[in-house]
């Protein structure tokens, strides 16, 4: 028979082995929710692109515009995974994780994405119509920041998806006049539209683009939410980060596949356009479906980050005494900005 002391030593041991267990469980866990994460955004990208494709298809045999298309289908379709992924959150009541994929994508797309793209090459406005949104993408920044200064209400959420279709319709008016005018931009965004699809094809991409947005995005918030959990740190943290950079790499691609044929207006509407959409379709839907107050972070620190972006974006590009652009210095000087603001989310974790 062991004595106290024995059975001491081998209680001690015992805990250990139990311990050792349970924290190789908990790591295998952690591991496989980065996994699922990862796994969720490239079915999120891939099913983004092939809902894009299917929708403007039919668009396009129905005989609508391809300007139109480009606008309104494939302008909203870039989108689609934030606007799903903050659905989702919103309906599983983690409205932060919602709000910060609508801030931390605008974020990225500025600082990221613009960044790299004028770093590969030296990003031009030719096109007129991208000097008339730049100011309508800052006045929309400033009234969706003075929305969130008493919380998110549905009234709120209704004003901004009104404001967006005022909007998409100004921008259908300008971009007709800008055709008439061989505007640049209204000719790369007629090119770039999906080629001839047949009908049977072009629905069994709208229908699996579809499919694939909804399963992803909903395994996408549920690994989110649980590394957050694990990690200790809020939703709206890596709403910020992980998610909105991964929901970010559609504009990634295009703006850099935009770059390398030569259309830098195309590249630099990409961000503009992705950016209103977040805004008033994807912020809008934590106002709608999970109103409440917004943290105090997000009013003091990641608004304020969006609305500085924006504004050097718009000095940057609406010269009227010459052609505006972001030339590689700027490029790298936007992309060390979005990577400090990443390291400062990163401190803020740690207190």
């Amino acid at each position: 028979m062991l004595n106290f002391e024995g059975e001491q030593v081998l209680l001690e041991i015992i805990l250990n082995i139990y311990g050792t267990i349970s924290n190789f469980q908990t790591n295998i866990k952690f591991s496989m929710d980065y996994l699922v994460l990862a796994l969720g955004l490239v079915v999120l990208v891939y099913a983004a692109d092939w809902f894009v494709d299917g929708a403007s298809a039919i668009a396009k045999n129905f005989g609508v515009s391809p300007l139109l298309i480009g606008l309104t289908i494939v302008g909203l379709g870039t989108s689609a995974p934030e606007i799903l992924v903050s659905s989702i959150a919103s309906l599983q009541g983690n409205p932060g994780l919602a709000i910060g994929n609508a801030i931390g994508s605008n974020i990225a797309n500025m600082g990221l994405i613009l960044g790299c793209t004028a770093l590969i090459a030296p990003l031009a406005f030719h096109s007129g119509l991208l000097k008339r949104e730049l100011p309508v993408l800052m006045a929309i920044s400033i009234f969706c920041y003075v929305l969130a200064f008493d919380g998110l209400s549905v009234v709120d959420g209704i004003l901004m998806l009104s404001a967006l279709a005022v909007f998409l319709y100004w921008l259908i008016q300008t971009a007709m006049m800008a055709r008439e005018n061989k505007d640049v931009l209204a000719q790369e965004i007629e090119s770039e539209v999906a080629d001839e699809m047949p009908n049977t094809k072009a629905w069994l991409f709208l229908i699996g683009g579809l499919v694939g947005l909804l399963l992803s995005s909903k395994v996408l918030v549920w690994a989110a939410v649980n590394i957050a959990h694990a990690m200790g740190v809020s939703d709206l943290v890596i709403g910020l980060t992980i998610v909105a950079l991964g929901t970010s790499l559609p504009e990634l691609a295009a703006s850099i596949s935009s770059v390398l044929k030569g259309e830098d207006d195309l590249a630099i509407g990409n961000v503009i356009g992705s950016n209103v959409y977040n805004l008033l379709a994807v912020y809008s839907l934590p106002a709608l479906i999970a109103p409440g107050l917004v943290e105090t972070s997000v009013l003091e620190r990641d608004f304020p980050v969006l609305l500085g972006f924006t504004a050097v974006l718009f000095i940057l590009g609406a010269s009227f005494k010459k052609m505006g652009g972001i030339n590689r210095w700027e490029g790298a000087g936007l992309l060390s900005a979005y990577l400090y603001y990443q390291w400062v989310i990163y401190q803020s974790t740690l207190i």
